[in-house]
């Protein structure tokens, strides 16, 4: 059985440190998007804006060398769509981030190796 997908509410851009700063201040003063949450915009702590219906979450992550976009996709039954997405080929890549463990989800990427929190 087919699982029904839909979009989540959180796109994360994950920044390298160098490129940290400048990408807050693009999205906070060149935009103007308004900041969701009071965060610091030191290299520890994301900052988050409302970015439409969505939150744009901007994490310091200083093990990558370019930026990625990582997706949320919601579901109604998690371990249906745990055994569809693995039928149908997709890689689990859990090992990308530890997730809380009160979430009930799990990552994944698509063939362009873009990430996906898949969540209940």
């Amino acid at each position: 059985m087919k699982p029904k997908f839909t979009a989540g509410k959180n796109i994360a851009m994950k920044v390298p440190t160098h490129e940290f700063e400048k990408t807050v201040a693009f999205y906070r003063d060149i935009l103007g998007f308004e900041p969701v949450s009071s965060s610091s915009s030191d290299e520890v702590e994301p900052v988050t804006f409302k970015f439409g219906d969505k939150t744009l979450w901007i994490d310091c992550s200083p093990n990558i060398s370019q930026a990625e976009i990582w997706l949320e996709i919601n579901t109604t039954d998690i371990e249906t769509a745990s055994a569809y997405l693995k039928q149908s080929g997709c890689i689990r890549r859990n090992e990308i981030e530890e997730l809380p463990e009160d979430l009930s989800g799990f990552w994944i990427s698509n063939p362009a190796n873009i990430i996906h929190l898949i969540t209940e």
